[in-house]
């Protein structure tokens, strides 16, 4: 069986982050390991506290499962400390990880911020130039690229400069803009990539289930586009089979895919 890591927080209501990694990398056929950068107080209804792991510990957690299970592909989410970036960043390297999906985690949909100025100085100068691919949403690549995002060419504009940066591809997510939902690809080249736009307000965890099932295609041996287009589909699916639990925000339904569909 392929391996993917996830170097992400803890989400106490399931929906994002590890958890969401933890289903994704399970739906779609992957062994699924972990490293907790840091714990969320965090349901439904939004984000009411964050804990940091210790940088000591984030390394130890990721030196304990490179050194033993390996992994054919990682998935970044939320780091909010720059010494855990860094610690991450050297440890990658020096296990050769080659295949690196980075979701750059800085704020929530509800505008709660998650990692300091520091911490997203360092994700740009030292994940960025590991990464295969990196998957901001609009508000995330505006924070990036220092720009504003108001329709597809702004994207464009973005994708490009991320990809300046040394990041080998980028996908700018077009979810926040109106109109069917367009993601804007870029590997030197640019591919639009469009799906219909679900109506349902149960999308919590979508863009960590994005990029780990990027993560978990890579894994099995998927070129890039390949995988970013199945991961599109995947996530599209789950959202269209997506369910209502508690008063806010419910999850995507990660498990879709496992009644009567094949890998």
């Amino acid at each position: 069986m392929k391996k993917a890591l996830t170097i992400a927080g803890s989400d106490s209501g399931a929906g994002a982050g590890i958890q969401a990694d933890l289903k994704t990398f399970s739906a779609l056929g992957v062994y699924a390991s972990t490293v907790i950068t840091a714990v969320t107080a965090q349901n439904t209804m939004g984000v009411f506290g964050v804990q940091e792991v210790d940088p000591d510990m984030v390394k130890s957690q990721l030196e304990a499962v490179l050194s033993d299970i390996g992994a054919d592909a990682v998935k970044i989410g939320m780091i909010s400390s720059a010494d855990s970036i860094g610690f991450v960043s050297d440890m990658l390297q020096q296990y050769g990880v080659g295949k690196i999906v980075l979701d750059p985690v800085i704020t929530t949909s509800t505008g709660f911020v998650l990692i300091s100025s520091e911490a997203i100085n360092a994700l740009v100068q030292k994940l960025l130039p590991l990464a295969g691919i990196v998957t901001p949403n609009i508000p995330e690549a505006e924070i990036l690229t220092r720009t504003a995002i108001r329709d597809i060419e702004d994207m464009k504009v973005a994708a490009l400069a991320l990809y300046k940066t040394g990041v080998k591809t980028v996908l700018v997510k077009g979810g926040h803009l109106s109109g069917r939902a367009v993601d804007v690809f870029y590997d030197g080249s640019y591919h639009l990539l469009e799906a219909e736009r679900i109506d349902t307000d149960n999308t919590h965890g979508t863009g960590c289930t994005l990029s780990s099932a990027i993560a978990a295609y890579l894994a099995r041996g998927f070129d890039m586009l390949s995988a970013v287009k199945s991961a599109k589909e995947y996530i599209t699916e789950a959202i269209r089979h997506s369910f209502k639990v508690g008063q806010g925000h419910g999850p995507v339904n990660h498990f879709y895919y496992t009644r009567g569909k094949t890998l």
